[in-house]
């Protein structure tokens, strides 16, 4: 068996991210885990989130129940799930998209099932007419990064949050895995680590469709926690970094009805690490920065790949073709914190004395949920926590219970997704027949 390992460079973002490529694949079908859940003690609301005039759908909208620390993201189609317990049968729901008008709408008026929630955009008026453009954006992000002491959190909080990795084989998926996992969030005032806990996991995996070779995501959640820029500017704009790059005023637009800048960077043409390009969207009133997309600036295919691999088949070339990320923030009683992060990492596998090539995409999410603040400084026990090197993929087993999750809120799973787990289940059950056992 050889195995390709990935590093990362701890120069960028992408130190924390790591992957692990195994040639000849163990098929054997493994036990799925299942728990026992107390009675349900709530309601779940699904449906989903369109634009009101052109009926398209929202992702990544969020819904929160009004004066609480309860929420979700909708899927990349719009669709949500909302989980909110039965102790709790009055208040509001609201829904807010970038670039669209918050709405708030009664939890009593909410179906368990088949809701559909329109917004509408949010006009800007022409900037030179109500809106400032920023003379120095450079130095209207160098301000944000410097206010973060008082735009964010700065008591530590425990958060539960939802993640999900999804693994695909040019647009097949072949391995799903989801958790819930506590994060122990230190202050953004704080040089302290995050903590993670794992909760609960499950995976799925069909290994015949991906030939001889096996992808594994090293850091789990952590590759979506360290997003979170404000916490972690290290990783893109450090002190030393942040000199590398244009920054330029684009356009304005709005959030929760506040006027956002949105700032673009790209690095200085010449400069041969590999930096990053994309959009920061930056509160024009308090300089927030409420949200950042962005992308690997890939310059050169050699010099990328090094980021993530350290050793490989001699017959074997991986190169990062796709890396992007995104980080989203919520406001609390005027203070900021994370929400919601991904990561997207695609590969092209040339294999020599192979005319054809093979292209894997993975991509990692998380959601929070659920948080509070830690009055008590309750410290996770150094046993329990999670490792930065977690695989996983590795540690959860099995798609079995449908009510796994319990009172837990998670991120909808997308069409195609449903439709893999879906095969993936059904094949598991026809290998456990087909060695004399039971299905779980």
């Amino acid at each position: 068996m050889e195995t390709i390992y990935t590093f990362i460079s701890k120069k960028s973002l992408t130190a924390v991210l790591s992957l692990v490529f195994l040639l000849g694949v163990n098929n054997k079908t493994q036990a799925a885990i299942a728990f026992q859940e107390t009675a349900i003690s709530f309601n779940q609301y699904k449906g989903k989130v369109i634009d009101s005039k052109t009926r398209k759908s929202l992702g990544f909208a969020t819904l929160t129940l009004e004066n609480t620390n309860i929420s979700t993201v909708t899927n990349t189609e719009g669709h949500f799930a909302l989980k909110i317990p039965k102790n709790i049968s009055e208040g509001n729901i609201i829904i807010s998209f970038l670039g669209y008008k918050s709405k708030r709408i009664a939890l009593s008026s909410l179906k368990p099932t088949k809701n559909k929630i329109s917004l509408t955009t949010s006009v800007t008026k022409l900037a030179g007419v109500d809106v400032t453009i920023p003379k120095d954006a450079a130095a209207l992000v160098r301000e944000s990064l410097k206010r973060k002491n008082e735009n964010y959190f700065t008591s530590p909080t425990f958060m539960t949050a939802f993640y999900r990795e999804t693994i695909k084989k040019r647009r097949r998926n072949v391995s799903l895995s989801e958790a819930v996992v506590n994060i122990q969030k230190a202050s953004y005032s704080s040089i302290r680590k995050d903590v993670l806990q794992l909760y609960k996991a499950r995976k799925s995996t069909d290994y015949s469709r991906l030939d001889t070779l096996a992808l594994k995501l090293q850091g789990g959640p952590f590759n979506t926690l360290f997003v979170d820029i404000m916490k972690y500017p290290e990783y893109i704009f450090s002190q030393e970094a942040i000199s590398n790059y244009i920054f330029t005023y684009d356009r304005s637009t709005k959030i929760n009805d506040r006027l956002i800048y949105v700032i673009k960077f790209k690095p200085y043409e010449g400069i041969e690490d590999q930096l990053y390009k994309g959009e920061l969207f930056i509160a024009a009133e308090s300089k927030v920065l409420t949200r950042a997309t962005y992308a690997l600036h890939i310059t050169n295919k050699e010099k990328a790949s090094k980021l993530f691999v350290r050793k490989k088949p001699s017959n074997a070339r991986v190169y990062p073709r796709n890396i992007k990320y995104r980080v989203d923030y919520r406001e609390k009683n005027g203070k900021w914190y994370y929400g919601y992060s991904s990561v997207y990492l695609e590969f092209k596998i040339n294999w020599d004395k192979k005319l054809f090539n093979s292209i894997y995409s993975l991509t990692a999410e998380m959601a929070i949920t659920d948080w509070e603040q830690n009055t008590a400084k309750n410290d996770i026990k150094r046993k329990e926590r999670l490792k930065s090197s977690i695989i996983l993929s590795d540690e959860a087993i099995g798609f079995s219970d449908p009510d796994f999750w319990g009172e837990y809120n998670i991120i909808e799973p997308e069409k195609s997704i449903e439709s893999a787990i879906r095969k993936i289940k059904k094949q598991l059950r026809k290998s456990n027949n087909g060695n004399g056992k039971s299905t779980p």
